[in-house]
């Protein structure tokens, strides 16, 4: 049976056995997870744990060394790249930086997708972009450039192209980066609609705990390759693990150090000391 069939199962995304190395790197060792469908799954970690590389993985964009990638029973990495092109219609990415092209207007930033992959016509795709641009609130920046928008502006802008096509999955990556506590609230606001009303399913990756708490379904917490921890918010916000306690309450040092491996301390400046010939 060919790959790109749809599975009927309620997991949305499945994850398992992913090993990915980056040259001599080994970022997943063996990870595995499932995102159910139609909620909102987390995934949340220290810096450099690969959580972007995995929405990459599940997106196409890249391809894991071993393991199995699942998006709605279709093995990703085995699919051509005019399966993948169909497979990305029903997807929505919105990225770290925003990602948005800065030639083109908000209105037609938003309008891009819709001139990809569909053939409406321009006065339905008119009507639908303002539409998205009135749910993130800058409807009234349609005609201006993200070069006069603010970078929370830009993100907000991003997320109504993410949706443009009305995606059932959509990945979040750092949502919530660069924005004022009013533009916060509504995108957060925003993701728990797009999943309570449309039933889209959401994978969220960030770094601020209390907000994706507050709307996740599921949270997974990624170290050195692994799974380390999984459950509802209310659940990994009491576990006694010393790694996700130290992640949840922003311990600086413990479990994972902060420092990056290197050579002892003293040694590394009393030896550069030496060849400069300090020391006669």
């Amino acid at each position: 049976m060919n790959d790109v069939l749809k599975d009927t199962r309620d997991d949305h995304v499945v994850i398992r056995d992913v090993t990915f190395r980056r040259g001599q790197r080994k970022i997943f060792d063996g990870v595995d997870l499932t995102v159910p469908r139609g909620k909102i799954v987390a995934i949340m970690g220290p810096s450099g744990t690969g959580k972007t590389t995995l929405l990459r993985l599940i997106g196409g964009q890249l391809k894991p060394d071993t393991g199995v990638v699942e998006v709605d029973g279709r093995r990703i990495p085995q699919l051509t790249r005019s399966e993948l092109f169909e497979v990305r219609k029903s997807m929505g990415m919105l990225f770290q930086s925003g990602a948005l092209f800065t030639d083109l207007s908000v209105f037609d930033n938003v309008a891009f997708p819709l001139r990809i992959h569909t053939d409406l016509p321009e006065d339905m795709i008119r009507d639908l972009v303002l539409i998205k641009l009135q749910s993130v609130g800058l409807r009234g920046a349609s005609q201006l450039f993200p070069s006069e928008l603010s970078g929370g502006m830009n993100r907000r802008v991003a997320l109504a192209r993410a949706i443009a096509l009305d995606p059932g999955l959509i990945m979040y990556d750092e949502p919530f980066a660069g924005l004022d506590p009013i533009a916060m609230g509504v995108i957060v606001q925003l993701i728990k609609t797009l999943n309570q009303v449309f039933g889209m399913t959401s994978i969220i990756v960030s770094h601020d705990i209390h907000e994706t708490a507050s709307i996740a379904d599921l949270i997974y917490v990624i170290s050195d390759g692994k799974v380390i921890g999984s459950g509802a918010p209310q659940d990994l916000m009491q576990s006694e693990a010393p790694k996700i306690q130290q992640f949840i309450k922003g311990i600086p040092d413990g479990p994972v150090p902060f420092h990056y491996p290197a050579a002892d301390f003293e040694e590394e400046i009393m030896a550069g000391q030496e060849q400069r010939g300090w020391f006669g």
